[in-house]
């Protein structure tokens, strides 16, 4: 296994937190994917969320990323108070992926099973049976 990267989910203002976190931290940020990048006739996307963030990612030091995306309001507001984050499994291999995928979601619930992502990585998401969220993912490009 690669890593494991928080992913933190946002109500419209991930970009902002991240310009404050790559402040803090350095670097460049290795991916900006904004909802009408991924905008189609079966994925329509409401003109006042276009702009806002559906993946974004800040390596900190050799092995870590910090990965957030705004939810869509058709998916309802993030509770700040609760679970608002992800934890992002990174793997070595389409292999590896789905092992770890197949074996943590047992008994959760699976919000998007393992496929290609348009961010061109290989991935999935679920809720495991003690409701923590997960994505598993591996980037051939790393």
């Amino acid at each position: 296994m690669r890593a494991i990267n928080p992913c933190i989910n946002f109500n419209g203002n991930a970009e902002e937190a991240f310009t404050f976190y790559k402040s803090v931290f350095g670097g460049e940020f290795a991916k900006i994917i904004r909802f009408k990048d991924l905008a189609s006739a079966e994925f329509s996307i409401a003109e006042h969320e276009a702009n806002k963030i559906m993946h974004i990612a800040l390596p900190i030091g050799k092995k870590n990323v910090l990965i957030a995306n705004d939810v869509p309001e058709f998916m309802g507001q993030v509770n700040e108070n609760e679970n608002r984050s992800k934890i992002v499994v990174s793997a070595e291999s389409r292999e590896e992926a789905d092992q770890i995928f197949s074996g943590l979601s047992v008994g959760g619930e699976v919000e998007g099973p393992m496929g290609d992502s348009p961010w061109n990585t290989y991935a999935g998401m679920f809720r495991d049976k003690y409701g923590i969220e997960w994505i598993v993912e591996f980037d051939p490009s790393l």
